[in-house]
């Protein structure tokens, strides 16, 4: 009995978690992801999408999606550029230069998200590397890691964009910071000296500060906001600011941020994705 209590639980998350997780991602194709970068276009913002890939796929499959959403923007007026998860390419130099060559004649952007922080320096070797093959390239430097303060270096000596996040992953040395006041230090950092810097949260008042900071020494900032998470106060920040808004678009069959493996080890995700979907909070770009 209790083994069935538990599958009917699980069966009832899953269509609970499955109904939630649809406004968090555009839909499952680059079309759905294309006509919401057109409608946030039409409010005066910028975008970045992003293929997220499911369990099992292969590092092929992974760029053939990657490239197929560079084609569409290459077709398209939009201010979005492509971002991409190295471990799902399984770190391959072979497909990084396929992508590089595919978005270089139209200058799209190739954006490096960050994951766990064993794959960092795998990244960092192919972010060098689109660099170094005339790519137009960003990179995401998570607060929760003491690394990212050098990494900072790293990213003002090759010009590249930068977006700062708290972060999703510890700090393999250890996870007992203060996330808010080193994301202000990683910022610190850049201010006066990075090309672009990208900051990515929800919290108002980290916002406002991080903005406040940049816009202080000079250097050129947006604020970028997931799609699907309520926004308006961050937005509102941005505007006062004069600082253009970008948001950051899923699209695909995985399903962010209420995963149902996290679901598993995390059963309070259970009550937050019913809790969204009660109240039923409106997607970011009908903020």
């Amino acid at each position: 009995m209790i083994v069935k209590l538990r599958r009917l639980a699980w069966w009832s998350w899953r269509q609970i978690a499955e109904r939630a997780a649809r406004a968090y991602v555009a839909g499952p194709g680059l079309a759905d992801a294309l006509r919401v970068c057109r409608a946030l276009a039409g409010r005066g913002d910028a975008a970045t999408i992003c293929w997220w890939d499911g369990d099992g796929e292969s590092p092929r499959r992974v760029a053939d999606a990657y490239l197929a959403a560079l084609r569409g923007l290459a077709g398209d007026s939009l201010n979005c550029y492509l971002s991409i998860k190295a471990p799902s390419l399984g770190f391959s130099h072979e497909l990084l230069g396929e992508l590089v060559e595919t978005a270089r004649p139209s200058n799209i952007g190739l954006h490096f998200d960050s994951l766990g922080p064993e794959g960092a320096e795998r990244t960092w070797a192919l972010i060098r590397e689109a660099v170094g093959r005339g790519a137009s390239a960003g990179c995401t430097l998570p607060a929760r890691w003491r690394r990212s303060l050098s990494d900072v270096d790293q990213a003002v000596a090759l010009g590249i964009r930068v977006r700062v996040v708290k972060g999703q992953w510890a700090d393999p040395e250890g996870s007992d910071r203060d996330v808010r006041r080193n994301f202000l230090a990683v910022v610190e950092s850049l201010a006066g000296r990075a090309g672009r810097v990208g900051i990515a949260t929800h919290d108002p008042e980290l916002a406002r500060a991080a903005l406040a900071r940049l816009c202080a020494a000079g250097t050129p900032c947006e604020l970028e906001l997931l799609y699907g998470v309520p926004a308006r106060a961050p937005i509102a920040i941005a505007r006062a600011a004069g600082v253009p808004v970008r948001c950051y678009v899923p699209y695909g069959h995985a399903w962010l941020p209420y995963c149902l493996s996290q679901a598993r080890q995390h059963p309070r995700i259970l009550w937050w994705s019913i809790r969204d979907w009660l109240v039923g909070w409106r997607q970011t770009v009908h903020a």
